[in-house]
């Protein structure tokens, strides 16, 4: 059945792949981003040109995850257009490379921003016609990085997809008995095919930093090179896309808690398939385990 699906953070990476993902399976997206007239102009006419070729229906959404003001303005677009939300896709993100201690607290500030209170925004904004709804699906876009191994230099964003985690985790038990389902897509480092590096931030004390490099010298690019070399030659970023469209497709209350799209296995889905093992059994201890699946009627 087709879906009333937004996707934020949609002008590039896994969020472009994921609309288009989407669209080809037949349902109606709402590709978020912000500036669709002047910076992300050119995202937005390829999707269109996207959407015409393909006669699918996704389309841009002024969409800026950092302000409340325009989170608010584009359900509400959306709740006009459509009539409901079916789906949110929390995947808008930033990373930042670079020694810890040379980033400015104003800096962490900013990569929890967009990595964790977006979805805060989204998240008060969407819910409670959700909630009204008693049905409804959140993706949540995290990282490998919050659980597996964890390479130095990336800390800031590293700790922010540890946040967004932590809050998807607790989320999908306070909305279960609303019959809100729930699935945290696991995407490992992906060096190519995407922009996290290429468009990363860079700490802004350089004196810091510069102390860093006469210890770590080439550490950043060291990462980067290391990191390609564990993923296979076939590692395919839409596959993250491919994987949100099946768990989207799939009928509630059969949605996987976790996806790993992990083509260099840093680790992360076995701990994590430890982690929410010890949660479930905790709810079965605390006599809540109706919290640990979305309500199906």
């Amino acid at each position: 059945m087709s879906k009333n699906i937004i996707v934020t953070g949609a002008s590039s990476g896994f969020g472009a792949m994921t609309v288009r993902a989407l669209a080809d399976a037949g349902h109606r997206v709402y590709a978020g981003m912000r500036n669709t007239s002047s910076r992300n102009a050119a995202a937005v006419a390829e999707l269109a040109g996207y959407a015409e070729s393909r006669s699918v229906d996704v389309r841009a959404l002024e969409l800026d995850v950092t302000s409340q003001d325009s989170v608010d303005s584009a359900i509400k677009e959306v709740l006009a257009e459509a009539g409901r939300i079916d789906v949110v896709v929390h995947n808008a993100g930033h990373m930042v490379l670079g020694p810890a201690e040379a980033f400015t607290p104003e800096q962490l500030m900013e990569v929890y921003d967009v990595n964790v209170l977006s979805t805060q925004r989204v998240n008060r904004a969407v819910l409670p016609h959700l909630r009204d709804l008693g049905d409804g699906l959140l993706v949540w876009v995290g990282s490998s990085s919050s659980r597996g191994g964890t390479p130095p230099y990336l800390a800031p964003y590293f700790a922010a997809k540890a946040a967004e985690d932590a809050l998807a985790v607790s989320y999908a038990a306070e909305l279960a008995r609303f019959g809100i389902d729930t699935t945290i897509v696991v995407p490992g480092s992906f060096t190519t095919g995407t922009n996290h590096f290429a468009h990363a931030g860079h700490p802004a004390d350089a004196d810091i930093a510069a102390a860093y490099d006469s210890r770590y010298a080439g550490l950043m690019d060291q990462v980067a090179q290391r990191l390609a070399a564990l993923a296979p030659s076939t590692a395919d970023p839409t596959e993250v896309a491919r994987q949100i469209a099946r768990v989207v497709d799939l009928p509630k209350g059969s949605r996987p808690f976790r996806v790993h799209i992990d083509p260099a296995d840093d680790g992360s889905e076995r701990v994590n398939e430890l982690g929410d093992r010890i949660r479930e059994e905790f709810y079965e201890r605390i006599g809540l385990t109706d919290l640990l699946a979305p309500r199906l009627s």
